[in-house]
């Protein structure tokens, strides 16, 4: 499978290194350098791709996915800051031919640590003794606080149905690529369940098994969609 790579910093270069084994062949690489505004993504320049994998920005996303949508490329989205536009990006997507996915962590533990923080959300809901908390951790030069990841988890522990209060917190330090703790805290004990990230490859694996998966399908999906976690 032909794959272009858009946003070419550590991340897009840490997904070409690992993209073989996934059986792909890395044909194009996109970034602020020759994409501005979208203007490298043309028929001319990207024949025959089967999917791209954006690392860009979220206002990179929102000029990228029309003009892929136009040319009947697959995308796999790896960046945020681009939900204000999701309803219009999402409608692109529903009167194309493309296949999406998109995630704020793509991370196959951090999916799955997902599921169980929601199960255990649907646990403790009707519970009002115990209070929930979330503290996640990550290296210094992280400009967004809290991060996609705390507040996806935020997200599921509502949609679960837990409609108390969330305390979330945030701490930058050191170079951790990144630690996520949910407690839940009642009068005489608490319960906490934690996940930590010790390699930024955990990203790009997720990020390349999301793109094989979503080759040829159409609509707009996450990872939970492609881990097969729905019915939790």
């Amino acid at each position: 499978m032909r794959l272009v790579l858009i946003g070419y910093g550590r991340m897009g270069r840490l997904v070409e290194q690992l993209s073989e084994p996934y059986g792909f062949e890395v044909v194009d690489r996109l970034d602020i350098s020759n994409n501005e505004n979208g203007k490298g993504i043309s028929a001319e320049r990207l024949t025959d791709v089967d999917v791209a994998i954006d690392f860009s920005t979220g206002q990179a996303v929102v000029q990228n996915l029309p003009k892929l949508a136009a040319l009947g490329i697959n995308l796999v989205i790896g960046t945020t800051d681009w939900h204000a536009h999701e309803a219009n990006l999402r409608q692109i997507v529903t009167d194309s031919s493309i296949g999406v996915v998109v995630a704020p962590n793509f991370s196959l533990g951090v999916n799955i640590f997902q599921a169980i923080v929601a199960h255990s959300a649907r646990l403790l809901q009707q519970n009002k003794n115990y209070g929930a908390w979330l503290h996640e951790i990550h290296h210094i030069n992280k400009l967004d606080a809290p991060s996609g990841t705390a507040l996806g988890l935020v997200n599921t522990m509502k949609h679960a149905g837990y409609k108390q209060p969330i305390d979330v917190a945030s701490s930058r330090v050191g170079s951790t690529p990144g630690i996520h703790t949910v407690g839940f805290d009642g009068p005489s004990e608490s319960i906490t369940l934690t996940h930590t990230t010790r390699d930024r490859s955990t990203f790009a694996h997720g990020a390349l098994e999301a793109a094989r998966w979503v080759h040829g399908k159409r609509g707009w999906f996450t990872m939970r969609d492609v881990l097969n976690l729905s019915e939790f």
